[in-house]
């Protein structure tokens, strides 16, 4: 009995192995890749052109693929799980995919986006009662009005700006005057940071140019503002009758200046009119400014004027150059020599006269713009106004606001900037137009 059951459980065993053994599946045969027929883009779930995927039988095995359910090299991709229509409907009004190259994933990241809005910046410089600058000040102490209507703050910051200044130097000063400045020049790249850029403009009778913007701290600064020197003008006494008067070089039998022509531009037969003095320090600054509105927004513009303010005989008025001035952002700063240094005179050149030169329009300019205006007389007073404006102009407050009025008004707009502490002085500009550019 012991051994019948022996023999079964033997006979059983074998029959088990024989029936693993036969499920097990053979090794893949190599198949060669199938090539692709027909013409046309690669269709999902139906390969090229119009073929369709290989119809498999009935035991799930492909009729050119392995054994035992196993996937066929050349079986096509299944078709595609069918989507929602509100899904399709927006992957098509969906943007396209941005696709940025290598080393560039950085810039795409960085999106702009632009509206059309009207933003103000207004540098701001506050002084206490003894012209220091006050510092420590928050965006709370500050409040800013357009055409008489409070403006909430969008941008407070104290952080200093790269500066781009225009030079305009005064030719037509005195001698005395003009020596002075030539001696302090050599001060004008120490108060400058290897972050600024300087251009210098001269004048007397018409402006010029020397160079164009260039780094503060580079080699061709000095050598342009050592070229930029002159000796400056000689005041004579102007000899009007006798016989020295007139004109004493002639050619053809007419003077060579026709200002000292008898009879002519210059007078009538009888006597000789005073040749008037040349000042074009509004064409000056036009130039100087044409040049600055070209700079980067993220820099301060500034030009600086070192003259005696006064001016006669430039084609651009002073109404024309402030109205340029504000919509360019640019801000004009100055030093005070010669007649408009000295006490007391300094405020009476401002009473114009009228038919008569303007003595001193530096005042209107910073006024106007949000500058400064520093008198000085000597060649160390001279240099140290180079440092103290443009430590001022550095260290400005920047406030930026959304302005109320329409992006299509282009009249002008009055600001008026007001600090909550008693006994500051607040300099900014009087106001602005708007321009094209900041919408």
């Amino acid at each position: 009995m012991a051994s019948v059951v022996a023999l079964g459980l033997s006979t059983a065993v074998v029959v088990c192995a024989q029936e693993q053994q036969t499920t097990v599946p053979d090794a893949p045969v190599p198949q060669a890749l199938p090539k692709l027929q027909g013409a046309g883009p690669i269709t999902p779930g139906k390969g090229v052109g119009t073929e369709t995927a290989t119809p498999q039988s009935d035991s799930g095995v492909s009729s050119t693929g392995w054994q035992s359910g196993t996937a066929s090299q050349s079986e096509q991709p299944a078709a595609p799980v069918q989507q929602p229509a509100a899904q399709k409907s927006a992957e098509q009004t969906a943007p396209p995919a941005i696709l940025p190259e290598a080393g560039q994933g950085f810039d795409q990241m960085a999106t702009v986006i632009k509206v059309n809005v009207n933003f103000v910046e207004v540098p701001v410089t506050v002084k206490d009662s003894k012209g220091n600058l006050v510092a420590g000040l928050t965006f709370r102490d500050f409040r800013v009005f357009e055409n008489e209507k409070q403006e909430p703050l969008h941008l407070f910051t104290a952080d200093p700006f790269p500066l781009s200044i225009a030079f305009v130097i005064d030719q037509s000063l005195t001698a005395d005057v003009m020596a002075k400045v030539n001696e302090s020049m050599g001060a004008i790249q120490g108060a400058l940071t290897p972050y600024d850029e300087a251009a210098v403009f001269t004048y007397s009778n018409g402006a010029k140019e020397w160079t164009g913007f260039t780094g503060a701290q580079s080699n061709r600064l000095p050598a342009v503002l050592a070229l930029a020197k002159t000796i400056g003008t000689d005041m004579q006494v102007p000899v009007t009758s006798g016989p020295l008067a007139g004109c004493s070089i002639r050619k053809n039998g007419d003077c060579v200046d026709p200002n000292l022509q008898p009879g002519r531009s210059a007078g009538s037969n009888d006597f000789v009119l005073v040749r008037k003095e040349i000042h074009t320090l509004n064409d000056a600054i036009l130039m100087a400014a044409k040049e600055l509105s070209t700079r980067p927004k993220e820099r301060r513009r500034l030009i600086y004027v070192i003259s005696d303010g006064k001016e006669y005989g430039s084609k651009a008025s002073i109404k024309e150059v402030i109205r340029y001035l504000q919509t360019n952002k640019i801000a004009v700063y100055a030093t005070g020599v010669g007649d408009a240094s000295r006490w007391g005179e300094g405020y009476v050149s401002r009473v114009h006269i009228p038919f008569t030169m303007y003595d001193n329009v530096l005042y209107k300019y910073t006024a106007a713009t949000g500058g400064d205006l520093d008198s000085q007389r000597g060649v160390n007073g001279i240099e140290k106004s180079y440092a103290k404006i443009a430590e001022e102009a550095r260290t400005q407050y920047t406030l930026g606001y959304l302005s109320h009025q329409s992006i299509y008004d282009g009249r002008y707009r009055k600001i008026d900037v007001r600090v909550n502490r008693p006994g500051l002085d607040v300099i900014a500009k009087q106001g602005y137009y708007p321009s094209s550019q900041d919408k």
